[in-house]
C-alpha cells in the first residue's frame, strides 16, 4: 500500500552456525589469541613502550626464578580448585555464581578448627579442616539448590547475593567473636598456629597436590560415572531427565552440593595454605575468575588446569611489569582486559555468525 510506511532491514542479523569440527573450532581460538595480542600491542606502542619487550617480560616475570614459579603457582591453586567446583554445577546449567562465597565459608568452618583447637594432631587437623571447609562450602551452595527446586527462585542472583553475606560473616567473626585481643588499634584475627598451616612441598603449600588430585577425579566423576553422566543430561534437558526416570531434585541439591563443597575445599586450602589466617580478602575475587576460567576451558577439567596456569602466568607476569616498568596497576588490567576481550569473544563467533544483508535501503 502507497500509504504503507517502509521498513528498513537491519544492516545484519545473528544466525546460529553450523555444527563446526574441532579443528575449525581450534582454528578460530587460535585467531582470537593472535587477535588479541595484536591488539595489546597496539596499546603498548600507545603508552609508549615496546610490545615484544612487555610481552617478554610478562613470559619471564612468571618463570624468572624459583620464588615467581611458586607464586605462579599459589595463584593457579585457588584458580584450578574453583573453576573445578564451578564447572560442577554449569554441567548442570545451574548457574552459580556464588563460588566466592563458597569459598568463603569454606575457609570459615577451616579457619574455626585453626583457631580453637590447633592443639589436635597435625594430620588430624588438617584431614579434619579439611572435611569442615568441604562441608561449609557445600552446604553453602546447598541453599540455592533448595530454594530453587522448592520455589523456582533464579540461583543467579541467589548465590550472587549470598557472597555478600558470607563477607560480612567474615567481618562480623574479625570485629566480634573471633577479634585478636593481641592486635592494637585495629581488628584482625589472630595468625593460624604453625600446627594448622598446610605443609608445605616443593616450597609450595601441598594445596597444589590437591588441585591435581581434584582434577583427575572431577573428570572421572562427570565423565565415568552415573552421577556425572545424569549431571549432563539434566544439563540438556530436565523434562528429558524425568522422562528417564531420573530425580531431578535429588540431582540438582547432590551437584550443588558438591560444587559449593569443591569450593569450600578451595577456601580453607586459601585460608590454611596461602594466607594462614582469615581474612575478607581470603577469596580475592578467585570465584568470579573461576567463571571465566570454567567457560573459556569449556567446562572440561584437564582444560581447566592449563588455562588457570596460563591466567596465573599472566597475573604474575602482569606484576612484574608493573614493577620493572613503573606502569600502573591500571595499565596491566587494561593489558590484561584486551587479552581477555578477543580470547572469550571468540567464544561467541564459535556459536553464532553475523550475517549482512544483500538488499539495502527500505522494505
Amino acid at each position: 500500500m502507497a500509504n504503507q510506511k517502509a521498513v528498513r532491514e537491519p544492516l545484519f542479523r545473528v544466525v546460529k552456525r553450523a555444527e563446526k569440527t574441532r579443528n575449525q573450532i581450534f582454528l578460530l581460538r587460535f585467531e582470537a589469541v593472535i587477535l588479541s595480542l595484536i591488539a595489546g600491542a597496539v596499546f603498548i606502542l600507545c603508552i609508549g613502550y615496546n610490545p615484544l619487550e612487555i610481552y617478554g617480560t610478562i613470559i619471564s616475570g612468571a618463570f624468572r626464578s624459583k620464588m615467581a614459579i611458586q607464586a605462579t603457582v599459589k595463584y593457579a591453586i585457588p584458580l584450578t580448585i574453583s573453576s573445578l567446583g564451578v564447572t560442577l554445577a554449569f554441567r548442570m546449567r545451574f548457574w552459580n555464581i556464588g563460588a566466592e562465597g563458597q569459598i568463603i565459608v569454606g575457609a570459615i568452618f577451616a579457619s574455626y578448627f585453626a583457631l580453637f583447637h590447633a592443639d589436635w594432631p597435625h594430620a588430624v587437623l588438617v584431614i579434619v579442616m579439611l572435611l569442615a571447609g568441604m562441608i561449609g562450602g557445600g552446604l553453602w551452595g546447598l541453599i540455592p539448590a533448595v530454594f530453587k527446586v522448592k520455589f523456582g527462585t533464579n540461583e543467579t542472583l541467589f548465590t550472587l547475593m549470598l557472597n555478600y553475606i558470607a563477607l560480612h560473616i567474615v567481618s562480623y567473626l574479625r570485629d566480634g567473636p573471633w577479634r585478636d585481643p593481641g592486635a592494637a588499634g585495629f581488628s584482625k584475627i589472630a595468625r593460624f598456629n604453625k600446627n594448622a598451616a598446610l605443609d608445605k612441598v616443593l616450597g609450595v603449600h601441598f594445596g597444589w597436590i590437591i588441585a591435581l588430585i581434584l582434577v583427575v577425579l572431577v573428570f572421572i566423576y562427570l565423565r565415568r560415572t552415573k552421577q556425572g553422566y545424569e549431571i549432563s543430561v539434566v544439563g540438556e534437558s530436565q523434562d528429558t531427565a524425568r522422562y528417564a526416570g531420573m530425580n531431578v531434585r535429588t540431582i540438582i541439591l547432590r551437584t550443588m552440593f558438591l560444587s559449593g563443597a569443591v569450593c569450600g575445599l578451595c577456601g580453607m586450602v586459601q585460608a590454611t595454605g596461602s594466607d594462614v589466617t582469615l581474612t575478607t580478602s581470603v577469596a580475592g575475587g578467585v570465584g568470579f575468575t573461576a567463571i571465566i576460567v570454567a567457560w573459556l576451558a569449556q567446562l572440561n577439567p584437564i582444560m581447566i588446569l592449563v588455562v588457570s596456569t596460563l591466567f596465573s602466568v599472566l597475573e604474575k607476569g602482569s606484576g612484574v611489569v608493573q614493577s620493572s616498568f613503573g606502569l600502573s596497576v591500571d595499565c596491566a588490567d587494561v593489558l590484561q582486559g584486551i587479552i581477555l576481550f578477543f580470547i572469550l569473544g571468540c567464544e561467541f563467533f564459535v556459536r553464532y555468525a553475523f550475517v549482512f544483508n544483500k538488499k539495502g535501503g527500505d522494505k
